[in-house]
């Protein structure tokens, strides 16, 4: 093993993603935290660090923010972002949601979306009802193959996509940067240790 990287996620959809890349060299460690607040699951990644014999090289803690919550929720992520950044962890931030991601392996949009239009969207070109069927550990399982083998699925223009937006709203407050998802360092981080 070369480097061994913990990856502190809110949800299932992320932590399946994530394990989903064929690494080699790369001991990936994904937990799931169930949709914890954002400031709890920094507090949680310091708690799982400090109980674990495993020496990581890096820590990435992966959320989003639920636009429709509010201010509580605006706060609770943008002082997330600051204290995991704070304590040397890479924060792979996304607003509105983690789907945007998704989204951008078929098409660019600036716009701010809330998380149903992504569902809507990543519903018509996977053939489900994504809000059902997308969530289901089965389906998560899988999305990172679907991504790689549908036709008009780019992961790289993704992260090509991802950059332009976030070098066109880094400047914002975090809660601000809509749309946005930083997943792209994560991937890129993964795609170096790819088997090949």
């Amino acid at each position: 093993m070369n480097k061994i990287i913990l990856i502190v996620c809110e949800g299932q959809t992320e932590k399946l993603y994530f394990e989903a890349f064929p690494v080699l060299g790369l001991r990936v460690d994904a937990r799931n935290l169930d949709g914890q607040a954002k400031l709890k699951m920094v507090e949680s990644t310091e708690e799982i660090l400090s109980f674990s014999d495993v020496e990581y090289d890096e820590v990435w803690c992966v959320f989003d923010m639920d636009v429709k919550r509010g201010s509580y929720e605006f706060s609770d992520y943008d002082n997330a972002i600051v204290k995991a950044e704070g304590l040397g962890y890479k924060v792979t931030y996304s607003n509105d949601a983690f789907e945007l991601w998704f989204y951008l392996h078929f098409e660019y949009t600036d716009a701010e979306h809330l998380r149903n239009f992504y569902y809507e969207e990543l519903g018509k070109k996977f053939g489900l009802n994504y809000e059902k069927e997308g969530k289901r550990y089965g389906f998560c399982q899988s999305v990172y193959s679907l991504l790689n083998q549908l036709e008009d699925s780019s992961q790289e223009k993704a992260i090509e996509r991802a950059k332009n937006l976030f070098e066109n709203k880094k400047e914002l407050p975090y809660h601000q940067q809509n749309p946005v998802t930083k997943v792209f360092e994560l991937v890129e981080e993964l795609n170096r240790n790819l088997r090949r």
